[in-house]
């Protein structure tokens, strides 16, 4: 899988939570392993990784690399990432947050110095952090943006595409915590953060149906499977139907 140019550099970070997120079978198993790779391949230190099960297996290169599997070597992913966090690793990857514990662990782990990978099931980047913060009883959920909004680094929300000619091609929703996406989850704005996606090009982001054009604009899809795949699909269908698609309308 070649990782764009901005989950490269978020790798690089020495903490923080990133989060892939998207439906089952999207890839999200293969991004984080790819991002674990790239870790591997670059940086001395120690992974951790916690699965559910392993699905690819990574050998130690630059770090030293520990695999834990569910049901094998622990009984759930927040009692693995409490006894992980004794052990004092660089970098964790926790195959899915599944319940307010381990969502939690992960947050308190990414604070305190460790650089986090996870996974949710949720459709887009801005749902993401309705989804983390709405686990929490109401009267946690100031707190808990607070937390989140100065742990997170970034959401990756992925969607595989037909890719023309056979295969599929991954179509990404990029979030990147700058200074105004953490102020925006802070105050619970999360109805503006697509809107922060579609300026914030320079930094990184993009919109899944940015990612969806581009694909479409590459040969790499057709704009059928884009437009069924698009969270506003009629959009596709008001395009022109021959040519380029015009980024503006999209974004």
């Amino acid at each position: 899988l070649g990782l764009p140019p901005i989950l490269k550099r978020l790798c690089d970070r020495e903490k923080g939570l990133i989060l892939v997120t998207g439906p089952t079978g999207s890839g999200k198993s293969t991004t984080l392993a790819a991002s674990v790779d790239h870790v591997n391949n670059i940086f001395a230190g120690h992974i951790i990784t916690i699965e559910d099960p392993i699905e690819f297996v990574h050998r130690s290169k630059q770090c030293l690399v520990n695999q834990r599997e569910l049901g094998l070597h622990t009984h759930s992913f927040a009692n693995a990432l409490r006894a992980v966090l004794r052990e004092d690793p660089d970098v964790i990857l926790v195959g899915e947050m599944r319940d307010l514990e381990t969502i939690q662990l992960a947050i308190t782990a990414a604070e305190t110095g460790h650089l986090v990978f996870a996974t949710l099931h949720s459709p887009s980047a801005p749902s993401t952090v309705d989804r983390v913060v709405d686990v929490f009883p109401a009267c946690q959920q100031a707190q808990i943006r607070t937390q989140f909004a100065d742990a997170i680094e970034a959401i990756i929300t992925q969607t595989l595409c037909k890719k023309k000619g056979g295969g599929r091609v991954a179509a990404l929703e990029i979030l990147v915590a700058t200074p105004a996406v953490r102020n925006l989850i802070r105050e619970g704005k999360i109805h503006q953060i697509p809107s922060a996606m579609q300026v914030g090009q320079k930094d990184g982001m993009q919109t899944m149906d940015m990612a969806l054009v581009e694909l479409v604009n590459r040969g790499q899809t057709s704009r059928e499977e884009a437009q069924s795949r698009s969270m506003t699909p009629n959009l596709f269908a008001q395009a022109a139907p021959a040519g380029k698609l015009a980024m503006g309308r999209f974004s």
